[in-house]
Formats: structure tokens, C-alpha cells, sequence
């Protein structure tokens, strides 16, 4: 009898917090009550375009500090410059995230220069765009470490400071790439669904600990950076080209409410619900009637291909 009534109140708990969670994602942007960030320190890797260039000018906006990391050393200046200009406070590395010793030394000067970090939002990442058996070895070796190892080495850099203040936020810029498969991208798939299942597995640890620090993993499909050029989605109604100002309007207000997962568009919400139900010659079929399967077939990417 005990345990009955406990399962039934751990299921009436599950539903409340469903019905919350569906309110909230049904707010428009801009309604729900926001933290304060002002004076907080936010780390940015992949700073020196794209999302990340973005997201570290909203960011400095709303007050906080900024720490830019990336391996394009003038990109980064120019984002350094723009938030100088306005500003804000800012300081900027040049990183190989693909080097765990270099994350863990120039972590170790951020601590010594800047301090601790508040916010965390490993952005950083690339792509190559071949089909498997076309990819050279040393560029899928080099995705995973990009996009899945460095997250393990930025995280419990950070991580520690944050456990002891009892404070802080972890984000995990993935991708829709890591909810399924597409092909011409096993090895990002591959990498993003790394990224998905570290957020996961993080948050999971983190829940154990019962510590009040926070994360959000982001998947959305195609933005218009210029590091998915040549993508084609077939109905961009439904699976459109995304603008990264859209993006990052929406990851600021995940990220500003502690929303802990977001998908981008919203479409991509009934993909996830039919892909966890449906055969998988079903949803091959739908991958290909969407255009899905043959998204990457005239992808051009861009020379720096660091999102």
C-alpha cells in the first residue's frame, strides 16, 4: 500500500509538472519572468561568429561580462571590438577546442584573469558536410572533438566554482541533427547526439546533487550562418532556413527563464513525439517526403566552418 500511494503521488507530481511545462512553452517570448544577469560572468565559445558572435552581444546587453573563446583569432577581436564599443565589459582568448590540454590552460587563465564563470554556453562547433565514406578521417576525428569532447573539458573546468556557489548555468548549443539522422552528416549527427546525451547525463548527475545549477540544451535544424550554406529543406513553412537572430532571441529566453530543453521550430517538437513512436521505415519515409534525406545534397558550407 505504501509504495502505491507513493507511486501515485510521484505520478500526480509527473503530471503537474507536465501541465506547467506546457503552459510555460505556450508563453510568448518576453512574457515569463526572466533572471538577472547583470554583472554575472558569461563565457561564449565560438564567439568570433555566428550564433556565438550574437549571443555575446544580447548577453552584454543585459549587462553581463563576457568571455569570448575561439579558435579564429580575428573574428574574435572583431566581436571583442563591437562589445568594447557599447560598453561592455569583455575579454577575449584564442582557443583550439580541439585541443583538451589548451581548453584546460586557457581555462586556467580565465579563473586567474577573470574569475569564476556564471554562465557557461559551449556554442563552438563545426561541420563537414561528406557523406561517410568521402569524409577524410582526421576531420571526423576532429568534429567529435569540436563538438562533443570539448564539452566534458569546458564543463569541469567551470563546473566546480558553480557546485560551490550553488549557482550557475550550463548550456548545450546542439542540434536537431542530435534527435536523429540525416544524411552527409553521420559525423555531426554523430557528434550532436554526443552533445544531447552529455546535456542529459549532466543534468541528470546535477539533479542527484541536488545543486541549483541549471541547463539548457538547444537543437534546432539549419540556420542561416553561413556554416549550413547550401542546405535545402523542401517545406520551409513547416522546416524553414532558420535567421540566427531568431535563434538566439529564443536561446536568450530559454537560457534568461531556465528552460531546460528547446527545439527550433516548433515543428520539430511533433518530429521528436512521432520518431519515439513510429517504425523506422515510417519515419524514413517522412524524412524523405519532408526533404530530410536529401537536405545535404547541395551543401556548399563556408571556408571557416565554426558556427
Amino acid at each position: 500500500m505504501e509504495e502505491f500511494l507513493e507511486s501515485l503521488f510521484v505520478t500526480l507530481k509527473a503530471i503537474l509538472l507536465l501541465i506547467i511545462s506546457t503552459i510555460r512553452s505556450l508563453f510568448p517570448t518576453g512574457w515569463l519572468p526572466r533572471k538577472d544577469v547583470r554583472g554575472q560572468t558569461v563565457l561564449v565559445t565560438g564567439a568570433g561568429s555566428g550564433l556565438g558572435r550574437l549571443m555575446s552581444y544580447e548577453f552584454g546587453k543585459l549587462g553581463a561580462r563576457l568571455v569570448l573563446w575561439d579558435i579564429n583569432e580575428e573574428g574574435n577581436k572583431t566581436t571583442l571590438a563591437e562589445l568594447e564599443s557599447r560598453g561592455v565589459e569583455a575579454k577575449a582568448y584564442t582557443v583550439d577546442l580541439s585541443d583538451y590540454k589548451e581548453i584546460n590552460r586557457t581555462a586556467d587563465l580565465v579563473k586567474k584573469e577573470v574569475g569564476k564563470v556564471d554562465i557557461l554556453i559551449n556554442n563552438a562547433g563545426i561541420v563537414t558536410g561528406k557523406k561517410l565514406l568521402q569524409c577524410p578521417d582526421e576531420l571526423m576525428i576532429k568534429t567529435m572533438a569540436v563538438n562533443t569532447n570539448a564539452l566534458f573539458f569546458t564543463t569541469k573546468n567551470f563546473l566546480p566554482a558553480m557546485l560551490e556557489q550553488n549557482k550557475g548555468h550550463i548550456v548545450t548549443i546542439a542540434s536537431m541533427a542530435g534527435k536523429c539522422g540525416v544524411a552527409g552528416l553521420v559525423d555531426y549527427c554523430a557528434s550532436k547526439h554526443g552533445a544531447v546525451g552529455f546535456n542529459d547525463s549532466l543534468a541528470s548527475e546535477l539533479y542527484s546533487l541536488k545543486k541549483d545549477v541549471k541547463t539548457t540544451v538547444v537543437c534546432p535544424i539549419y540556420i542561416n550562418t553561413g556554416m549550413f550554406d547550401g542546405a535545402q529543406t523542401r517545406w520551409p513553412t513547416l522546416l524553414p532556413i532558420m535567421e540566427p537572430e531568431f535563434v538566439v532571441d529564443c536561446i536568450i529566453e530559454a537560457v534568461l527563464t531556465d528552460r531546460a530543453f528547446l527545439a527550433l521550430p516548433k515543428f520539430s517538437y511533433i518530429f521528436m513525439a512521432l520518431a519515439g513512436l513510429l517504425p523506422t521505415e515510417v519515419i524514413s519515409l517522412y524524412g524523405d517526403h519532408f526533404g530530410i534525406t536529401h537536405s545535404m545534397d547541395h551543401f556548399k558550407g563556408r571556408q571557416s566552418r565554426r558556427a
